[in-house]
């Protein structure tokens, strides 16, 4: 059995519209790409077809893995009302205890993590220190070069 890819319902639909891109835009702009190469002549010693048979290997093997992704994703669900605890699709604050600095995040799966627009992967040490912690629990992240502890401020 395939391991779950947990992804928001918004990951979900991104990664659909991607595959249907690629299945019904790019795909059929390939074909065209190996055609066009194709009546320039000899293969044996042509670039263009050679791109474009490499730009079919790469386009194939997106739209197999996007298929695998979508076939084995699992909703992360939003929270319920009333849900305080830490976990997957939840919005946190914490303060980092060493400098007293405050950091916003949201907790996603592996492949929607997105550091740099504070989506951070449920495997990350940091969230495996807070996953099922309520607001105002310290917890020490291990699993880094140097632990450090942190306390929840707030989870949405």
């Amino acid at each position: 059995m395939a391991e779950k890819i947990f992804v928001t319902q918004e990951g979900l639909d991104e990664l659909r519209a991607e595959l249907e891109n690629l299945v019904h835009v790019v795909r059929p702009e390939v074909i065209v790409e190996l055609q066009e190469a194709r009546a320039q002549g000899d293969l044996s010693e042509n670039a263009d077809y050679d791109a474009a048979r490499d730009h079919q290997a790469r386009v194939e093997g997106r739209i197999k893995e996007l298929e695998s992704l979508i076939k084995n994703a699992q909703i992360i669900e939003e929270g319920e009302g009333g849900t305080k605890t830490v976990r997957l699709g939840s919005t946190v604050t914490i303060k980092d205890n060493t400098d007293g600095s405050l950091m916003t995040f949201s907790i996603v799966g592996t492949i929607e993590a997105d550091p740099f627009n504070n989506k951070i992967s449920n495997e990350t040490p940091l969230v495996k220190a807070i996953l099922d912690k309520r607001p105002g629990e310290t917890v020490e992240v291990k699993g880094v070069e140097e632990p450090y502890e942190v306390t929840i401020e707030s989870v949405r």
